[in-house]
């Protein structure tokens, strides 16, 4: 049995050093992060499910998915 992930590509930057990484991330939400530039460990805002939607230039998948419910 194949199981085909699919993976899109996000900018997440970083709120305390501003430094900018392409991610890869699977389908889903991705709940925490580490900054390759100063180290630090990115989690959530408040009211929002992942550092995609905090972070990165777009929603994640499941926001995406949920919007469209």
């Amino acid at each position: 049995m194949n199981k085909t992930i699919q993976y899109s590509q996000a900018t997440v930057t970083c709120p305390y050093c501003q430094a900018s990484e392409i991610i890869n991330s699977e389908e889903g939400a991705q709940h925490f992060y580490r900054c390759r530039s100063c180290s630090a460990i990115l989690k959530p805002k408040s009211g929002d499910c992942c550092i995609l939607c905090s972070f990165g230039n777009r929603d994640c998948t499941s926001s995406e998915q949920n919007l469209a419910i």
